[in-house]
């Protein structure tokens, strides 16, 4: 990611946020908004909810874990997945998008 931001690259991250401090988290995501603008596309598998309230698209899997998991439950936009009755992560992701935390 410290390369020139060339474009038409496809970043994927799996957790990127674990063991972080917010402060950090914040650095991360202007990192990755920085790349996305360069034409870029970021792909990033998070549990933290600000960083998915921050995102353009979420894809909810589940409806939950092991052998409970693995089907696509709802996918768009922060709003959509919070507004979603079947998403376990709803209830998460509305606390995210309503505590007014947005990276600058």
């Amino acid at each position: 990611m410290q390369r020139a931001h060339r474009g038409d690259t496809l970043y994927i991250l799996d957790e990127p946020t674990t063991g972080l401090h917010p402060a950090d988290v914040d650095r991360l995501m202007a990192q990755l908004q920085g790349l996305v603008d360069a034409g870029n596309t970021v792909v990033v598998v998070e549990h933290d909810m600000r960083v998915a309230s921050l995102s353009d698209w979420v894809i909810d899997i589940g409806p939950g874990a092991g052998e409970d998991g693995g089907r696509i439950v709802v996918t768009g936009t922060p709003q959509r997945i919070a507004d979603h009755a079947a998403s376990r992560t709803a209830r998460y992701l509305t606390e995210a998008l309503g505590s007014g935390e947005r990276v600058p």
